[in-house]
């Protein structure tokens, strides 16, 4: 059950900063802070929250969608929009 849970929770870390890239987008720093903030996750000492499976979860979460994030808006990226002069 909580394979499950943790296939469709880091999905959703991963698909939905993809759609929002895809929707909007921002300057490059907010992608170098939200780097920064995955690398802060990533590396932060354990903690009593992380030891539990929901604490888990978070800390995978806000790691994955923020490094999709961050690395995705510093890709270059070329709309397949058309415009008409």
């Amino acid at each position: 059950m909580f394979s499950i849970m943790a296939g469709l929770i880091y999905l959703a870390a991963i698909v939905l900063p993809i759609w929002l890239l895809s929707r909007h987008r921002a300057a490059w720093y907010w992608h170098v802070l939200a780097l920064i903030v995955a690398a802060v996750v990533g590396l932060a000492p354990g903690t009593p929250l992380l030891e539990t499976t929901a604490g888990t979860f978070i800390y995978g979460f806000l790691f994955l969608s923020m490094a999709v994030w961050g690395i995705g808006g510093l890709l270059p990226f070329r709309s397949r929009r058309h415009t008409l002069a």
